[in-house]
């Protein structure tokens, strides 16, 4: 037989050897391990006897009785802002109204709802309304003007507020000279349902470029 044969046969006997000892050393730590967790269930055992002999007899708690609570309610829904912004879109008043029919034809145009006497006029231009309320529309565009006069009506309604005055100026700094914003104010008031009636103001109040404005009665 030649060296070769010998070293193969050698170097695999070897290896059987290494592997036959790392069995023998995974064996010894499994025992070791079991060895350990037997002791330890063993004190675990000692430890319940003792607890057991020094206690005595023992019976369970009984398990408290638990309130069945109710579901967590869903979040509650913001009515009174959806029937507020409701009640916004109702009230959008709109540029393309022609409020010129609905004006009464006397030298200041004032106008008075359906309904609404002579006498209402006749008084509101007397100052018999003291006036409570009052909106400067001066200085603002026309998008702007239309927003403010909405929210000014709709909070003085709210306050229970009758008699308030509207500043729309005398349109001396408009292009031709022309009140432009005169006019549309006056077509915006006449769309709210809350405006009873309104007059030009007295010169005190500030003449052709103001309106004296009645709103309705608070519900309330």
């Amino acid at each position: 037989m030649t060296l070769e044969p010998l070293r193969m046969k050698a170097k695999s006997f070897q290896e059987l050897q290494q592997i036959h000892q790392r069995l023998v050393e995974q064996q010894q730590r499994a025992a070791a391990n079991e060895a350990t967790a037997r002791e330890a269930q063993r004190k675990l055992n000692a430890e319940s006897d003792l607890f057991v002999r020094a206690a005595g007899a023992v019976q369970p708690l009984r398990a408290p009785k638990r309130v069945q609570l109710a579901p967590e309610q869903p979040a509650p829904i913001a009515f009174q802002q959806r029937l507020d912004e409701q009640r916004v879109l109702q009230e959008s008043i709109s540029d393309e109204f022609d409020a010129s029919t609905l004006l009464d034809v006397d030298d200041a145009l004032s106008f008075r709802r359906p309904g609404i006497g002579l006498d209402v006029t006749r008084k509101l231009r007397k100052g018999h309304w003291s006036i409570q309320r009052e909106l400067d529309l001066h200085g603002l565009r026309r998008e702007e003007a239309r927003e403010s006069l909405a929210a000014f009506v709709r909070t003085a309604c709210k306050e229970g507020v009758r008699c308030v005055r509207v500043v729309h100026g005398k349109g001396l700094g408009s292009p031709g000279k022309t009140p432009v914003l005169k006019a549309k104010v006056q077509s915006w008031l006449i769309q709210k349902n809350e405006v009873l009636a309104f007059v030009q103001a007295r010169g005190d109040e500030g003449g052709a470029g103001a309106l004296v404005v009645l709103l309705k009665p608070s519900p309330g």
